[in-house]
């Protein structure tokens, strides 16, 4: 997890390398950080399992309402 200058946010690395770094809440209009850490890897964690399984790590609505999100 990272902090922001309004929230949280994740970063995903592998073997040292940057893959992502997420500052705002994907898949919503608005420019917002997460609440909390804890919503950040939440979201983190479930992009590492999407990209572990060979998914896309493209976050929806629905992942952030299952994952209970607070936008």
């Amino acid at each position: 997890s990272l902090q922001t200058p309004t929230g949280w946010g994740y970063c995903i690395s592998n073997n040292e390398k940057l893959i992502i770094k997420q500052t705002i809440i994907p898949v919503i209009s608005k420019n917002k950080s997460f609440r909390t850490e804890n919503d950040a890897l939440k979201v983190g964690n479930l992009v590492v399992s999407k990209m572990k399984k060979g998914l896309s790590p493209t976050v929806t609505n629905k992942d952030l309402f299952l994952l209970q999100v607070k936008i």
